[in-house]
């Protein structure tokens, strides 16, 4: 058979090259080409970054496993401690024996009140500090125009130097304008606190009963009367004109012992 003959204005078509077995197989398998590494000094800081991160976190693993297991074998040490605890516990105890009921109901007395002690010592201590106003003290007084009162045993100089001015004083109450059971209690107080204070001389304004009616001073004499009940008064006496005269009188104390 005659073979056919290009013309010379046809173009000569090439044949494809085959592709190699290689090429072939990393297409179907979608083989990704590395891309070239960069060059430059940008690159090495780059790859020396990354490797100080993966060293930090080897690191922080490293340490975090470490404290696990710490934390692991301290309390299987604690464990086996209680353990053996308990186990000797039990041996020192031995075998228990539970008791036998009885039979018996539970009794639930009824606990009495309490006694109110310290009520009943304030009461008391009321009752030995109130001040009665029938008690007459005329037997007390010395019969002198100062009506100066001395406590039994004590020396009688003691109103003389009272009434000098040997002792200074150091606290004083006014009871003017106040009625007879306000004037009482207050004088008790003032009394009370003054002792406590250490105090040895103190006055009582009483008045001299200008204000009242018949111009007898109604608290003068009541005043003596509650001082010579009190066992801390040692003596008192009418004060000197200019410490109040016969409105006021001076009352030396016996301080309160310390201890």
């Amino acid at each position: 058979m005659p073979k056919e003959k290009t013309h010379p204005n046809d173009r000569v078509r090439a044949r494809p090259t085959p592709a190699a077995p290689s090429a072939i197989a990393g297409a179907a398998l979608g083989a990704v080409v590395p891309a070239p590494i960069s060059a430059g000094p940008a690159a090495g800081m780059r790859r020396l970054s990354s490797l100080a991160s993966l060293g930090v976190l080897r690191d922080m693993l490293k340490s975090d496993a470490t404290a696990r297991e710490q934390a692991r074998r301290h309390a299987e040490r604690e464990q086996r401690a209680a353990q053996a605890a308990a186990t000797e516990f039990r041996c020192e105890i031995g075998d228990i024996t539970p008791l036998k009921p009885s039979g018996r109901a539970p009794l639930h007395r009824v606990q009495p009140p309490p006694v109110p002690l310290q009520t009943q010592r304030d009461e008391q201590a009321v009752l030995d500090e109130a001040l009665s106003d029938e008690f007459d003290p005329e037997a007390l007084l010395d019969v002198d125009e100062s009506l100066s009162y001395c406590r039994p045993g004590v020396a009688t100089d003691v109103v003389r130097k009272l009434r000098s001015g040997t002792w200074v004083v150091q606290a004083q109450i006014d009871l003017h304008g106040l009625r007879r059971d306000e004037a009482r209690e207050a004088l008790a107080d003032f009394l009370r606190a003054s002792i406590k204070r250490g105090l040895r001389c103190v006055r009582v304004i009483h008045g001299k009963g200008l204000g009242s009616i018949g111009k007898e001073p109604v608290l003068k004499g009541k005043v003596r009367s509650w001082l010579a009940q009190k066992a801390e008064v040692i003596a008192f006496c009418q004060a000197r004109a200019h410490d109040g005269g016969a409105g006021a009188v001076l009352v030396l104390l016996q301080p309160e012992p310390r201890g």
